[in-house]
């Protein structure tokens, strides 16, 4: 399968730290060498990267980890293909346009051919995998629930949570999506977050030789909350999502959650 990272973060933050651990999994420490993405959102504008080598080989993720890109919400993606080939059309994050917004979206896990019965309406997939053709249908569906953006983030949130469980149906489905402004994530299987605020302290990688002292890196009022598949780091205390599980964050912070029924809270 793959590995998901997003960022959420209440000032321009750059990721450097996070994705020099996540780039190590793409071909290094992990098998995902299929190719990889990220998406930067600045405002309402993005700068996307994808390359479909691995990512410990990629040049172009030298220069993520080592040019620190600022930005409130980012996600990004490395890949081990199981649906569609190994090539620039099917690395994510995928995006489309929805309210005068680019919406970008990654997904860890595969479905089964049931997917393919639910039609597709506005939207439609570039490459071949089951993930972009996910994006396409559950995007199609909230333009047509929602033609104008909802002015309340727990409706929309609730609507996006109904839709992601009616794909966990049809196999493992943890996903990124934002449009933006939100960061929406939704665990089937593997997914875990942590808010680092102040008193800000140490953080060490798992799988890259980096230590960071945030202290010496950030302002008393900054908040910044990354998720990831697995944690990336070793010292430091992550929160996993629940099966059917879905948190949405802004500017760092839990604004909504949709926790499946039955489940402890």
């Amino acid at each position: 399968m793959c590995e998901l990272l997003g960022m959420s973060a209440n000032v321009p933050t750059d990721i450097c730290f996070s994705f020099s651990g996540l780039m190590q999994r793409g071909g290094g420490t992990g098998p995902h060498r299929d190719g990889w993405g990220i998406a930067f959102y600045e405002g309402r504008g993005v700068r996307f990267f994808h390359d479909p080598a691995p990512s410990v080989e990629s040049a172009i993720a030298r220069l993520i980890r080592s040019h620190p890109l600022k930005s409130h919400v980012v996600i990004s993606h490395i890949r081990q293909a199981n649906v569609g080939k190994v090539c620039l059309e099917n690395t994510h994050p995928f995006s489309r346009e929805l309210w005068g917004l680019s919406w970008s979206y990654a997904h860890n896990g595969q479905l089964d051919e049931r997917l393919y019965e639910l039609p597709l309406t506005f939207y439609h997939p570039v490459g071949t995998t089951d993930s972009e053709y996910a994006f396409c249908w559950l995007l199609g569906q909230v333009r047509q629930r929602f033609p104008s953006p909802p002015g309340d983030i727990a409706e929309l949130s609730a609507y996006i949570a109904d839709l992601c469980d009616r794909l966990r149906a049809f196999g493992v489905f943890n996903m990124l999506l934002s449009e933006s402004h939100y960061l929406f994530c939704y665990c089937t299987t593997k997914l875990a977050w942590i808010t680092r605020r102040a008193p800000f302290g140490e953080a060490r990688l798992k799988d890259y030789e980096l230590t960071v002292d945030f202290c010496h890196e950030t302002t008393p009022n900054d908040i910044v909350t990354v998720i990831a598949t697995e944690p990336l780091t070793d010292n430091e205390r992550w929160e996993r999502l629940g099966t059917g599980e879905l948190i949405v964050f802004e500017n760092g912070l839990e604004v909504a959650r949709r926790s499946p029924p039955g489940a402890a809270v």
